[in-house]
């Protein structure tokens, strides 16, 4: 039975590292992130059965001491602290819906696997089997996404039967940047960064020229990807990580590079130098994301060769308007801000969410709470003005808000500690110490050096996840690898300790109160798999009702949704997405019947109008602090209003809320002006709309609703203008709208055209 358990974790440990980076659906709300902490949960359930299956049958607790006990330990309790005070209980446990990864559930997971690894018969082969299996893992997925640069994704024929890209939205084409299985750009770097120094670590290991050539071209494999991907980010962990490995190569084989001469040093390294040789080219061919670099590129040489000077006319381009000195918009915004300019506004406000909330912050993953309440009124004036934030794009600040300087403080210990400790018994041990190679090197000598090659390789993975956090968020796969690297390192430099701790092993007879506890065992993890399957059975559910809800099939879309609900009750996305639909169900229901003066849908309609408000209710009332679901229960209530007009002022309340945690947000303040007045409080919707245009100055529709408020005051029951100078406000709305904002827009003609007849 023992036999039996180590091999399934062992060879789950396989399929964590050979299939996460792999999975995704086009079946669940997320195709790529939901599917690979679902498997994460599913493999770490089965490892965690088998692990106390194994206790059971010997008779002990087979717990592991590591040097990162103290750390590990210190993190998840601040981690556990921030959930019991967070915002939103439900998703600092799960994570936020979408991300998944982050939540309390999942870093549990990881430190599972982190001491069920260390714990259960590790040795040096398994820890370069399972580098093996992670390197085999990124050849496929590079292979995956490099014919989407050229147009050809197979993720589209998969999912569609179409060898090309039409598959993906405009916003998101793997022709402009590559994203492969990981799903997003940044994260396909980062995770090909973690593998690049490992497979030169392999080609130095080697001593086959076939395996030399494969390593070469598995590793520009890696680079030519990176380059694709055009993370910025990514390519500058992975200069970094090489940097670091190379550094610490020449650092400890100084006696075998100085000592020796220079013809025979570069014999001996030939294949890495060739790998490094080929990096360079491909760099300068295929030109580089930093752009500081880039001219120094062919495509940057070539585009120079070919521009000739432009003499300046003096006038401004077409698409810029200037509004008053000093202030200059761009209409074609959407062209997209320049993202560190708005990954600055970020940070800042998770610095601000931090300095309200410094001790445990407010709660695991929940910054897309935290920052609508703290955003800085800047990041109205970029292109992802009216996006929604749920992550800090900064792994550190995004624990300061979230968990504020106690999850910080032990998350940054925890790295900081495994890199002092590893470096001081990395040069002091057995692995830093070697003599010069000699005629008379033993073939353990070979051996010691792969293995120190292979730790600095992982520490060097290990930098560049600390870089691609930095600057972006984590994700599922490298969380993975950011807590098992540690155990991958520790193994390695105590491999002898290990290998006598498998020796000593001694099965115990099995009593009958050990059978029945490993039945108990079984059936327990049967529960929790098979509850994980119904919950992502749940998500497919809701995925197909939120697209037919967004193509306007709300009648079909129902079914899909009450499906989810009744799979998986616990979960407040799907009861806030029912509440819209049969919102905008119940008002459909009803204006149909005033058009053919029928009744027989009407218990119907207040039957859905009624579960509309009563699913918002609970949602809301359960988790107060999302913002995401007041602004839902706005649409609800104003979905009723346009079948019943008292259900305006509900509305009106619901936008309160939502303004009251999102101050600065320029779209609710918007809608909050507008619904004030559509409930006849024209001069609080005033003072509102001139409070949203301060927000945002460039905001078009704010200008026009202030304007139609403007000219509502103005005049008098029968359309007479009484009050001047309030008409002269609303003229220079629209105005304002012509000559600063958009020339010729068609409702400020309108307007104006009306009001001067």
């Amino acid at each position: 039975m023992i036999k039996v358990c180590n091999r399934i974790i062992e060879y789950s440990f396989y399929a964590l590292f050979l299939l996460v980076p792999l999975v995704l659906s086009s079946a669940t709300s997320e195709l790529f992130e939901f599917n690979k902490m679902w498997l994460t949960f599913g493999l770490t359930i089965i490892i965690g059965a088998s692990w106390f299956i194994k206790m059971v049958a010997n008779k002990k607790l087979e717990l592991q001491r590591t040097p990162l006990d103290l750390p590990i330990l210190l993190f998840f309790l601040s981690q556990v602290l921030s959930t019991i005070f967070s915002w939103d209980i439900h998703v600092s446990l799960w994570g936020y819906y979408s991300r998944f990864n982050g939540g309390l559930l999942s870093i549990t997971s990881y430190i599972f696997l982190y001491y069920a690894f260390v714990s259960n018969s590790p040795t040096i082969a398994k820890v370069q089997r399972l580098m093996t299996i992670s390197l085999m893992s990124g050849l496929i997925v590079a292979l995956w996404g490099l014919p989407s640069h050229f147009g050809y994704d197979p993720t589209c024929l998969l999912f569609r039967g179409n060898f090309d890209v039409s598959c993906w939205t405009a916003d998101f084409q793997p022709r402009v940047r590559i994203f492969s299985t990981l799903g997003q750009p940044d994260w396909l770097s980062a995770y090909l960064a973690i593998l690049l120094p490992i497979s030169i670590a392999f080609l130095f290991k080697t001593k086959k020229i076939i395996l030399n050539i494969f390593y070469i071209i598995l590793s520009t494999l890696f680079y030519l990807d990176l380059l694709y991907s055009g993370s910025r980010s990514g390519v500058i962990a992975a200069w970094i990580a090489l940097i670091i490995f190379l550094a610490g190569y020449i650092f400890f084989e100084r006696k075998n590079i100085l000592g020796v001469p220079f013809k025979k040093t570069i014999s001996l390294h030939k294949f890495v130098l060739i790998t490094l040789g080929i990096f360079a080219i491909f760099n300068f061919f295929q030109g580089s994301p930093i752009q500081q670099l880039n001219k120094f590129t062919f495509p940057s040489l070539k585009k120079e060769a070919k521009t000739a000077p432009v003499k300046s006319t003096g006038s401004a381009p077409s698409d810029i308007h200037v509004a008053e000195p000093g202030t200059v918009w761009h209409l074609a915004e959407l062209g997209g801000t320049d993202s560190g300019k708005i990954r600055l506004f970020v940070w800042e406000g998770s610095l601000n969410a931090w300095k309200h909330y410094p001790i445990f912050g407010t709660g695991v993953e929940t910054f897309a709470f935290a920052y609508y309440k703290f955003k800085p009124v800047g990041h109205n004036l970029t292109s992802e003005w009216n996006f929604l934030y749920n992550k800090a794009h900064n792994e550190f600040l995004n624990y300061l808000a979230t968990t504020g300087i106690v999850g910080l403080g032990t998350y940054v210990l925890m790295i900081v500690y495994f890199l002092y400790l590893t470096l001081k018994r990395i040069s002091k041990s057995e692995l830093g110490q070697l003599p010069a190679r000699n005629a008379s090197q033993s073939d353990a000598g070979g051996e010691i050096r792969s293995i120190r090659n292979l730790i600095l390789a992982l520490l060097s993975g290990y930098v560049s996840i600390l870089i691609t956090n930095f600057f972006g968020f984590s994700v599922v796969i490298t969380n993975i690898y950011l807590f098992m690297i540690p155990a991958f390192v520790f193994i390695l430099q105590d491999s002898k300790k290990q290998e006598e701790n498998l020796n000593n092993v001694k099965t115990q007879a099995l009593s009958g109160i050990g059978r029945i506890y490993i039945l108990s065992i079984i059936i327990i993890a049967s529960y929790l798999l098979f509850t994980l399957f119904k919950f992502w059975n749940a998500d497919k559910s809701y995925a197909y009702g939120y697209n037919l809800d967004r193509a306007g099939d709300y009648q079909r879309a129902y079914s899909y949704l009450h499906k989810a609900v009744l799979q998986r009750g616990d979960e407040p996305v799907f009861k806030d997405e029912l509440s819209v639909n049969s919102a905008i169900l119940a008002a459909a229901i009803i204006n149909q019947a005033d058009k053919s003066k029928a009744s027989d849908d009407t218990p119907l309609a207040q039957k859905l109008a009624k579960e509309a408000i009563e699913t918002s209710n609970l949602v809301t009332s359960q988790h107060s602090n999302n913002i995401v679901f007041w602004k839902t229960r706005t649409r609800v209530f104003y979905s009723l209003a346009q079948a019943d007009s008292r259900y305006l002022s509900l509305a009106l309340e619901s936008i309160k809320k939502a303004y009251a945690l999102a101050p600065t947000d320029a779209n609710i303040s918007y809608n909050l002006g507008v619904l004030y007045g559509q409930n006849d409080d024209i001069k609080k919707g005033i003072e509102t709309l001139e409070n949203t245009i301060k927000l945002r100055p460039n905001y078009k529709d704010a200008y026009y609703a202030l304007g139609l408020f403007y000219h509502q005051e103005a005049i008098d029951k029968n359309g007479k203008v009484i009050d001047f100078s309030m008409q002269k406000k609303a003229i220079a709305q629209m105005h304002f709208i012509l000559d600063h904002i958009i020339p010729n827009d068609a409702q400020a003609l309108d307007a104006l055209k009306t009001w001067e007849k």
